[in-house]
C-alpha cells in the first residue's frame, strides 16, 4: 500500500452533537472542548495510518472560525498531512450543521504533531524501511 493509500484508508470521520453540557455562557461549545474532540480524532487518524503507540507532542495553529451553537451536529475530519521519522501531522476540521436544517460549515481548523513512542517512552520510526 502506498503513503497516500495509507492516509487515505486512515482518514477518520466523528460526527457528535452539542448539548448544553458542553458550551459556555454564550450557548456555544467550549474551546477546550473542541480542542479535546479534536486531538482524539488525530490520535485515531495517526493510530490508523501507523498503528503504532502515539503521543500528542503539539499543535500547531488552531483557528475558530465559526461559533457551534448548542444542538447542532458536528463532524470532525482528521486526516494526515505529513510523516516524519518519528513524527506525524494531522489536521483536523471540526464542520458544524444545523440540526434541522440543510446547511454545513467549517468551524473550526488545527494541526496536531503525534510522536510515535515505544515501551520506555522513546520515539521509534512511523515508517519500517523494506
Amino acid at each position: 500500500m502506498t503513503i497516500e493509500e495509507k492516509i487515505q484508508a486512515s482518514e477518520t470521520r466523528v460526527f457528535k452533537t452539542v448539548f448544553p453540557n458542553n458550551t459556555n455562557h454564550y450557548d456555544t461549545l467550549f474551546g477546550g472542548t473542541a480542542l479535546s474532540m479534536m486531538d482524539e480524532t488525530a490520535f485515531i487518524a495517526a493510530t490508523r495510518f501507523c498503528r503504532l503507540r502515539l503521543v500528542t507532542v503539539s499543535t500547531d495553529r488552531i483557528d475558530f472560525t465559526h461559533p457551534i451553537p448548542a444542538g447542532s451536529i458536528i463532524e470532525l475530519v482528521g486526516r494526515v498531512e505529513t510523516v516524519g521519522n518519528t513524527s506525524i501531522k494531522v489536521r483536523v476540521d471540526i464542520y458544524v450543521e444545523k440540526m434541522y436544517e440543510e446547511s454545513r460549515e467549517k468551524a473550526v481548523t488545527g494541526i496536531f504533531t503525534l510522536v510515535a513512542i515505544d515501551e520506555d517512552h522513546r520515539p521509534v520510526k512511523i515508517l519500517s524501511t523494506p
